[in-house]
């Protein structure tokens, strides 16, 4: 099955252009003509990567992804920026919203297909490990083990462990008798310390550790 990309983009001729030059090798696409409608496009469709322009009307690059990665089943989904802009200050900003890529405008049809192949063919990857779990025999009555291997409080390795299970944040703050914010700040300091960029990687490195790998 084709693989679908969502192109957010206010400009329709770069709309168009990515799109074709993505369509000609063989991805499904759909858009969105600004961040708005992006986000819904975006939950309606689950689209597999996102490429997203940063200055929009409505609502902004940083707030589509923003938005979508407070969605837990984006968590994981490749995120690429296109923008006019280069200046280092504002590639970092993008990284650090959780962004996985960045491109500059104009858009350089090798640069973007090997951009795009690259981090579909990680998150293959990811979620194949994930769903493989014959490999892994974790002791989930182990958190000091994630709290030695990553540098994590008990507090965040305890959170950890959770997630680790397939819990979501609810869940988790549940069980932890914690709020959701504070559980998702505890998994987002997990995350940076973990040095990954959403759950499913940080699942994955933490069934390695829990299982002795």
């Amino acid at each position: 099955m084709a693989k679908k990309i969502l192109i957010i983009e206010d400009q329709a001729p770069m709309r168009r252009n990515v799109a074709l030059m993505l369509q000609l090798e063989g991805y499904e696409t759909c858009v969105a003509e600004n961040g708005r409608v992006g986000v819904e496009v975006a939950r309606k469709e689950r689209p597999d990567l996102i490429l997203c322009d940063v200055m929009m009307p409505e609502l902004d690059g940083y707030g589509v992804i923003q938005a979508l990665r407070e969605d837990e089943d984006f968590d994981n989904t490749p995120f690429i920026f296109l923008t006019a802009k280069s200046d280092k200050s504002d590639v970092r900003v993008g990284m650090n919203f959780g962004a996985d890529d960045y491109l500059s405008k104009p858009v350089v049809r090798d640069d973007l297909l090997a951009a795009v192949q690259t981090r579909l063919t990680r998150a293959d990857a990811l979620k194949q490990r994930l769903a493989d779990n014959s490999g892994f025999s974790p002791n989930f009555e182990r958190p000091d083990l994630l709290q030695k291997a990553y540098g994590l409080t008990a507090r965040e390795a305890e959170v950890l462990l959770w997630v680790a299970q397939g819990k979501s944040n609810s869940d988790v703050a549940a069980i932890l008798e914690m709020s959701e914010k504070t559980a998702k700040q505890h998994l987002g300091v997990c995350f940076q310390k973990m040095g990954v960029e959403g759950r499913n990687a940080a699942t994955v490195m933490s069934l390695e550790v829990l299982s002795g790998k």
